[in-house]
């Protein structure tokens, strides 16, 4: 009895040690994956201006008619948020109160930008509770910007330069625009380049490997 005992504890001893070592590989190699693999951020697939540019100076209204400044210098923040949105796109939704919160704690002025029918712009606004957001309806802004794809963000700073750009669907997105100006990577392809991910003869990212 006393013997069986003692084969059962060395036993258990034996299985917690290699539960250890195996817990410890998988905790070594997800370091490894961490480092090896690249960042999600917003991914930028427009043509319009370049990060480093000034950005195109444009006066619109917004929906309750009051002029606003597209472009120009923040006077009051640290710079602006362009957000390009559409009622019938189910991300923008989703990343609407995403933005607001995001814009407030980056003390960022936001810039919700539409394009199409007016009364389904408003009808968003008020889902959304919006009314207390600028956001303008006009064409001329993501022509400037030549946005092709939405939501699409673009973060200019208090001098009115572009810093960072493109395709957002998530907070890790729209984070991902304000790390790129604090480190001066203006997208994601520009990080990946400067990492070796990304060549700069090819549209894809390069193997893992070639890090």
């Amino acid at each position: 009895m006393v013997e069986a005992l003692v084969v059962s504890q060395i036993l258990l001893w034996l299985t917690i040690v290699g539960m250890g070592v195996v817990i410890f590989a998988l905790v070594r190699q997800v370091g490894i994956l961490h480092e090896r693999i690249s960042p999600m951020g917003a991914l930028v697939t427009d043509k319009g201006p370049e990060v480093g540019d000034l950005a195109p100076s444009l006066t619109v209204n917004d929906i309750a008619g009051r002029a606003v400044q597209i472009g120009r210098p923040a006077a009051h923040a640290k710079g602006r948020l362009l957000l390009f949105v559409s009622p019938s796109c189910p991300i923008c939704k989703k990343l609407l109160p995403i933005a607001k919160s995001f814009s407030r704690g980056e003390r960022l002025e936001v810039v919700l930008v539409g394009d199409g029918d007016l009364e389904e712009q408003r009808r968003m606004i008020r889902e959304h509770g919006l009314e207390g957001e600028t956001y303008v309806n006009a064409p001329q802004v993501g022509m400037a910007f030549q946005v092709g794809k939405l939501p699409y963000a673009i973060l200019i700073d208090a001098d009115g330069v572009i810093r960072a750009k493109g395709l957002v669907n998530s907070r890790e997105h729209l984070e991902s625009l304000a790390i790129a100006q604090e480190t001066g990577y203006g997208s994601i392809q520009d990080y990946l380049r400067a990492r070796g991910f990304v060549r700069d003869d090819a549209a894809e990212p390069a193997p893992l490997s070639a890090a």
